[in-house]
């Protein structure tokens, strides 16, 4: 990541940690799962002031401000925008512990050299400062990458995506930055939810392929898996509540695939088996095509039905769920092993009290990873905490490195909040051997992950 401008935030402690810290400092940055739009990266845009940048679609920020009891008209309403950057600036004056007020803090240093802290006090004397920047620089989608040195970008995308952004991108020879697709099958094995056939239905047209069967379903799906890959598709992904229990056979999912396109009546044990199936023939595909499977396993969405109803998805209103089972996942895993299917795998795990689990289960299985801390996990705690579990049951340099998982251009500042707690880690636990560790730090903050990007 490029030089900062301040320090604003430094997690260091001591010589040592700062002498392996020089050597990731400086790395670009890799990041393999993230939700910005390829829109805005291909429009690049200015942008207007620093609330929209960080709060017009943020929802880390905005559990923040509900958190704190700003009105919901300060955070989704319809308020000026300028209102709710003061609210926010309150609410994070006083949220110690929060790891959002340690990044607001990184951001404000590095893009626009703003080193005092942000609280109601200061809120206008940084509006004004940070706007100032914006309006002068004409700070936009790809200024902001190029400031943090980003090489590599992995957005989220449907596979009844058209791509387009993508491929305007592309043909941009100016950019510079590799921003490709991932091939993101929530709504794809989402079997229970409704409108899944016409989901399939909508897939069959973007692959135009007839999708009366499984088979024709299936070959759908290669289709649109191919269409990814050939505009640099190098990630899957999964992010869906529960974990199938059961595998059907071919026989039976092919049944029950065919009731769900008829709206007839699917029992619960039907369509768990039937999303065994698809991740078992997901895997597949996706180790054929030299494809990173990524799943994100503990998560329940949409909890406070009355807000999602009100306001919509992404805004705040998902949480942690209990552990998936441990054996779920191994069954899973040891089906696509010994059919020959494993691809290179990433688990992450909302719930921590699962990483103990699956960092041996990761173990069991060559080209299995486990991801840095997600989401609720990820704070210096949540990471130091992986760290740990990563290197005393398994192997520290298997750890893939970090991502933003985010849909702000202002969030690769959590790159440096993770580089440095890492060289905090090796500092205490490599003793005296800090040559290797300085191999460790490059592998974990840039070098792992730019391997996955080039199939190695």
């Amino acid at each position: 990541m490029a030089e900062y401008r301040g320090k604003t935030v430094n997690l260091l402690q001591s010589d040592a940690a700062r002498q392996l810290y020089r050597k990731a400092e400086g790395l670009p940055i890799v990041d393999y799962h993230c939700h910005l739009s390829p829109k805005e990266i291909y429009e690049d845009r200015p942008f207007d002031d620093i609330g929209q940048m960080w709060l017009a679609g943020d929802h880390y920020k905005w559990r923040l401000m509900r958190g704190y009891g700003v009105d919901e008209r300060l955070i989704t309403g319809d308020a000026p925008m300028k209102d709710k950057f003061k609210a926010f600036a309150e609410a994070t004056g006083y949220a110690f512990g929060n790891p959002i007020k340690d990044w607001v803090q990184s951001e404000l240093g590095f893009f626009f050299g703003v080193e005092i802290p942000l609280n109601a006090e200061n809120a206008d004397e940084i509006w004004q400062k940070a706007n100032e920047v914006i309006v002068s620089q004409k700070l936009s989608p790809r200024k902001l990458m190029k400031m943090a040195d980003v090489e590599y970008v992995a957005t989220t995308d449907d596979p009844c995506d058209d791509l387009r952004w993508h491929e305007a991108i592309a043909a941009d020879e100016t950019f510079g930055i590799k921003v490709a697709p991932s091939f993101r099958t929530d709504k794809l094995v989402s079997a229970e939810k409704p409108g899944y056939a016409d989901y399939v239905r909508a897939l069959g047209e973007a692959a135009g392929v007839a999708v009366d069967t499984l088979d024709g379903f299936k070959q759908a799906v290669r289709s649109r898996m191919d269409f990814f890959k050939a505009h640099g598709c190098k990630f899957s992904d999964v992010g869906v509540e529960g974990f199938p229990s059961a595998i059907a056979d071919d026989a039976a999912a092919a049944a029950t695939f065919g009731k769900l396109m008829k709206g007839d009546a699917v029992s619960e044990n039907e369509t768990d088996a039937y999303k065994g199936a698809l991740y078992l023939f997901l895997a597949k595909e996706y180790k054929a095509r030299g494809m990173v499977m990524q799943m994100h396993l503990s998560v329940a969405r949409n909890c406070n039905g009355k807000a999602f109803a009100e306001i919509g998805a992404d805004a705040g209103f998902d949480c942690a769920a209990d552990p998936v089972p441990a054996a779920r996942v191994a069954r899973m895993l040891d089906a696509m092993n010994d059919a020959g299917a494993l691809p290179e795998t990433i688990l992450y795990s909302l719930n921590p009290t699962a990483y103990y689990p699956l960092v041996t289960l990761a173990g069991a299985f060559r080209g299995v990873h486990i991801g840095i801390s997600w989401w609720f996990c990820d704070h210096r705690r949540g990471m130091e905490d992986t760290l740990d579990t990563l290197g005393e049951l398994g192997h520290i340099m298997s750890l893939v490195g970090m991502l933003t998982d985010s849909r702000s251009f202002l969030s690769y500042t959590r790159h440096d909040y993770y580089r440095q707690i890492v060289c905090n880690w090796l500092a205490k636990t490599a003793g005296g051997d800090l040559g290797r560790a300085e191999q460790v730090a490059k592998a974990l903050c840039y070098g792992n992950a730019k391997a996955l990007t080039e199939g190695k």
